[in-house]
């Protein structure tokens, strides 16, 4: 599939992207005039409205932790970053069924060829869902992976149950926004972890208790929780243990390459001697997820929290606030006005 998008102000057959050539930090993106893709027998073509930034883009964009760069060593497989986005169809491929020109749709583009930073991008109709109608463009894009990956880790991996004690570590983004608001709805009692720009936030939406992680070590308080749901994943299973009660749930979604292969080998063992279970969640597109979010957000159960909106020209800067750390919730690129 092609990963590029639609009309600009350049001429017929291009659009305008954000394009990089090679890894680094931001300052190898560029805004530049790219070719407009066509869509594949089972694609539509989509006139891209909006796209939100993911810690996936940032680590794409610099290469690393080193998985990131298999098959692709010397240059970025996906020259359009941007997986997750919502727009309007503006042409379907001869195969296509779902969608008609015209629909407004959102969805998770990691499957099939990335390309969201751009004003048009081509996707399979199956990475696709309706647009919650009472949701705008903007709103819509901050769901996909981050309120999938929530929902995957709390109720798949972390079997959630009414009345637990939740700990979230790195609640402040876009992952952990959605989980406090999924786990409070089903019934739990949830405790956020983040820097303390981040804790009132996190109080807004919805979370019982908070922690600045710059001066409470959460496995070292005394308080043990049912389920951990770790977004950060910068701590060795050893120490995270110590928070679990009992038949207590860790669930990794992000972390550092070397956290996560300690806690692949160890998980195990915690199991067999501590009565205690851990996870990895790898990330997995699904189509079933993202109905669930649409009905979650049309019933006003859930509210994406947005922390800016961003123009094409300013997206290398929502990718650069992401990778710092200060995004609060989702940042979201509006591309078409």
């Amino acid at each position: 599939m092609s990963n590029s998008g639609v009309t600009g102000t350049t001429g017929a057959g291009s659009m305008m992207a954000m394009v990089y050539d090679s890894y680094g930090t931001t300052e190898v993106l560029r805004i530049e005039p790219v070719e407009i893709p066509v869509p594949k027998e089972h694609e539509v073509l989509i006139e891209v409205h909006a796209a939100s930034v993911n810690s996936w883009d940032w680590d794409l964009l610099r290469g690393k932790p080193f998985v990131n760069r298999i098959g692709a060593f010397r240059s970025p497989r996906y020259r359009i970053l941007g997986a997750d986005i919502a727009g309007k169809v503006v042409k379907v491929g001869a195969a296509a069924t779902t969608f008609k020109p015209g629909d407004e749709v959102f969805g998770d583009l990691s499957g099939c060829g990335w390309g969201g930073f751009a004003e048009y991008v081509c996707a399979a109709e199956s990475a696709l869902t309706p647009k919650p109608a009472t949701l705008s463009f903007v709103e819509a894009a901050a769901i996909p992976q981050a309120a999938v990956l929530a929902l995957q880790g709390l109720r798949d991996k972390g079997k959630l149950q009414s009345g637990q004690h939740v700990l979230i570590n790195g609640a402040g983004g876009g992952v952990g926004t959605f989980a406090i608001q999924y786990a409070k709805m089903h019934g739990a009692t949830v405790t956020g972890v983040d820097n303390a720009g981040k804790l009132e936030m996190l109080q807004v939406a919805g979370a019982d208790h908070v922690l600045d992680y710059t001066k409470a070590d959460f496995t070292k308080n005394g308080q043990k929780y049912d389920l951990i749901l770790d977004v950060v994943g910068n701590r060795p299973i050893f120490a995270l243990k110590r928070a679990l009660r009992k038949n207590g749930t860790y669930v990794m979604i992000g972390g550092t390459f070397p956290c996560i292969i300690l806690n692949l080998l160890y998980s195990p063992f915690l199991s067999l001697f501590e009565n205690k279970k851990a996870a990895l969640l790898v990330h997995k597109p699904n189509h079933a997820d993202q109905l669930l979010w649409k009905e979650y957000a049309e019933g006003g159960q859930i509210k994406p929290v947005i922390y800016r909106e961003y123009s094409l020209k300013e997206a290398a800067q929502a990718v650069r606030d992401l990778g710092e750390g200060s995004v609060k919730g989702k940042a979201v690129i509006r591309i078409k006005s």
